[in-house]
């Protein structure tokens, strides 16, 4: 299927966030565990399943669209030196990603490409989750404080 005006470039700007996400959850992954809070390594490890998961989807979206995927780009990966630092970049990241996918969305809808925009709304929806749970975390550390936070963090 030959895909409408814009649609392929849209596709492929959002794939490089996703992309890109899938590497920073994998860090923050990484440093998490090597501080030794095994809850946000696997929550992190979760978030970094579900951006592959996106990404390949948009891949074969793409794909679908007689596009390439443009798999040779990324945007900078956030990191920091605490968990709060992770989590504050998580959240603009998360922020930015919502922000792309609602202009991706009303083009879609603009050229009547409506398989694109339903695929858009769904990783919309996993976005601004995402969203609320960091906004959520740095709530939670500004009410109890970030030593009684991380103590929570150390196992299961």
């Amino acid at each position: 299927m030959k895909a409408k005006e814009g649609v392929v470039e849209f596709l492929n700007q959002i794939l490089k966030s996703e992309l890109t996400a899938v590497h920073q959850y994998l860090l923050h992954a990484a440093l998490c565990k090597n501080w030794g809070y095994e809850r946000l390594h696997e929550h992190f490890s979760h978030l970094a399943q579900e951006e592959v998961s996106h990404s390949s989807g948009l891949i074969g979206h793409i794909l679908y669209l007689d596009g390439t995927p443009d798999v040779a780009h990324l945007d900078q990966v956030g990191a920091g030196r605490t968990v709060k630092d992770l989590f504050k970049a998580d959240l603009e990241f998360e922020r930015e990603d919502v922000e792309s996918l609602r202009k991706a969305i009303v083009h879609c809808a603009k050229v009547g490409d409506f398989t694109t925009r339903h695929l858009m709304e769904d990783m919309a929806v996993d976005s601004e989750e995402h969203v609320d749970w960091f906004e959520t975390q740095l709530r939670t550390i500004d009410q109890v404080g970030l030593d009684r936070y991380l103590a929570e963090q150390i196992k299961k």
